[in-house]
């Protein structure tokens, strides 16, 4: 045996090793997930998350420091993941009503597709964690800057009124997504919620008014 093939074979099992750690470190964040969303990130235990996982509880700190940590991987790596298809989606539509309909519709497919990340989601952007604060201020700053552009661009073509104040359309938006969202989490019925994102973009842009009953009342 040559030195060369010496070399071959001392470097295969560091590659394997590699694979088979980040495999274990995706399987322990998923199952992690998966616990919270069921548990509740107080209540959900290392060893609750290990047995999900199927490793031992000692497992997890070779890849996590602590419940803490896991959550702040989680956003900013699964949330973060997601929230970057957004901007690809968005940036692929010309005009500012695609661009709102495709935002909301890739919001809502993402969060269909896995039911767990937006049970976390949705938990934790709502109450005070302070271990992911910053990662949540960063999710909702990208978000924030597509539904920024989108109004803007929205104004420029004439889409939409460009006497409304910038930050109340801006959270109009993010809140009704985040209540559909919500209702759907909590509801005993299962529909697609990607379904929902037409009717949204429709409310956004028209409103509840009745534009006929304002032009009744201009004639009386």
């Amino acid at each position: 045996m040559n030195t060369h093939s010496l070399r071959i074979f001392h470097r295969r099992p560091t590659i394997v090793t590699k694979a088979k750690s980040n495999d274990k470190y995706e399987r322990i964040l998923e199952a992690a997930i998966k616990v919270f969303a069921e548990q509740g990130f107080h209540q959900a235990t290392i060893s609750q998350i290990a047995r999900e996982a199927g490793v031992a509880d000692g497992t997890i700190y070779l890849y996590f420091k602590n419940k803490d940590d896991i959550m702040v991987r989680f956003f900013d790596q699964r949330t973060k993941r997601a929230f970057s298809r957004f901007r690809v989606a968005v940036d692929r539509v010309g005009n500012a009503r695609d661009k709102l309909t495709v935002l909301i519709r890739t919001h809502l497919e993402e969060f269909q597709l896995n039911r767990d990340m937006a049970v976390v989601y949705q938990a934790e952007t709502h109450r005070n964690n302070r271990s992911c604060e910053q990662q949540i201020r960063d999710m909702s700053k990208m978000y924030l800057d597509i539904v920024s552009e989108i109004v803007e661009q929205g104004q420029q073509e004439g889409l939409m009124r460009k006497d409304l104040y910038l930050g109340l359309v801006k959270r109009f938006i993010i809140g009704a997504v985040d209540e559909v969202i919500n209702t759907w989490l909590h509801s005993n019925t299962d529909y697609d919620l990607s379904s929902m994102a037409e009717p949204l973009v429709d409310l956004f842009l028209r409103g509840v008014g009745n534009p006929e009953e304002d032009e009744g009342d201009k004639d009386a």
